[in-house]
């Protein structure tokens, strides 16, 4: 069996690094195919992934540019999926939906942000894919026939605990492994699904800071540029370096969708502060059915505040969270597994 990947953020390498390293393992072919996104070629070549950039400069996120760039990629991904015959396309792709249409090639196209959020995507991916992969919680919208549900997230593809081992020696580099850290994250907000959508402002991250400081170590990760004053609390960290970092902090904040979901299947509690508040299925299961996390929206900043004033760095309350944590494991599949069965199986072809 032959599989192509189509990756286009950082977030998909993690995804299906996993599965894709499975596949060779077990004598099947792989093909990965990228667009130029933030750190996610660093982040295959430091694995060893071959791979063909098809979008090497990258696209801008208004809607022209959207559009091109979308017309680039399902191009040069028609030559290389002529070139290359694979059995089946994977990815979080328009890309694949319309080249495996157009070839007659299956392809599965994995999501959890339910359609609603990001309807453009749904729109132009949907319609043309052959089946649609997505935790349970998840809602597809008026494509429910093509979708086939687990009880998981795309966190767990990497971050499962047979995945993934927190190492202590990685996370020292950056931070104290003797007192409480508190991670906080600014994120970008720039896609086209994020318009209109905000998040933490510096002023606001002062305070918190303020809140925090005198109880636990701070470090500010970013993708956008911030005030003079945050600066001192900014921490170069190496991609692949920072899910061992997350996992030995006690405390995350941040305007990121996957980032929280990544603190919250990890076992550290987490606020996320953004408009997408009770939008989001998969990360509305997270906080409010095994209480991994908090959801605020950006009008409730006091709420915010006083959340992270009553944050417990105890010991107690480390346990407390395991607890949690647990349960939600014993109720998930690992997704990697759960991924290589399924296409090894090409469970795609069935009705």
């Amino acid at each position: 069996m032959k599989a192509l990947f189509h990756l286009g953020h950082p977030a998909h390498f993690h995804l299906f690094k996993n599965v894709i390293s499975q596949l060779k393992e077990n004598g099947h072919s792989t093909a990965i195919a990228i667009k130029k996104k933030d750190v996610l070629e660093n982040l295959l070549i430091s694995s060893g992934f071959d791979y063909v950039n098809i979008l090497p400069d990258g696209r801008k996120d208004d809607k022209l540019s959207i559009a091109l760039g979308q017309l680039k990629q399902d191009f040069q991904l028609l030559k290389l999926s002529l070139k290359e015959k694979p059995d089946v396309l994977v990815g979080t792709s328009v890309a694949i939906s319309h080249v495996g249409k157009l070839l007659g090639i299956p392809s599965v196209n994995l999501n959890e942000d339910d359609a609603e959020v990001v309807p453009l995507y749904a729109k132009l991916a949907y319609p043309w894919a052959t089946k649609i992969i997505a935790p349970n919680v998840c809602s597809v919208g008026k494509w429910q026939a093509k979708k086939v549900g687990y009880e998981g997230y795309h966190e767990l593809a990497y971050l499962h605990p047979e995945n993934f081992t927190p190492d202590g020696q990685i996370a020292s580099k950056y931070m104290s492994l003797e007192k409480p850290v508190t991670l906080i994250r600014f994120a970008k907000l720039g896609a086209h699904h994020d318009t209109g959508i905000s998040g933490i402002t510096d002023d606001l991250a002062l305070q918190i800071i303020d809140l925090l400081k005198d109880r636990s170590d701070v470090i500010i990760t970013s993708e956008r540029k911030f005030s003079a004053e945050l600066e001192p609390y900014r921490k170069a960290i190496d991609p692949k370096d920072m899910h061992h970092v997350m996992a030995h902090a006690r405390f995350y904040i941040g305007d990121s969708q996957t980032m929280a979901a990544e603190a919250g299947v990890l076992g550290v509690p987490f606020v996320r502060f953004n408009d997408f508040v009770g939008r989001i299925g998969y990360l509305d299961e997270l906080e409010n059915k095994y209480h991994l996390g908090v959801g605020i929206k950006p009008s409730e900043s006091e709420r915010l505040l006083k959340t992270i004033e009553e944050v417990d760095f105890s010991e107690q309350e480390l346990q407390n969270h395991q607890a949690k944590k647990a349960r939600m494991l014993a109720e998930k599949v690992n997704l990697a597994a759960y991924l290589y069965n399924y296409l090894v199986n090409q469970e795609y072809l069935k009705s």
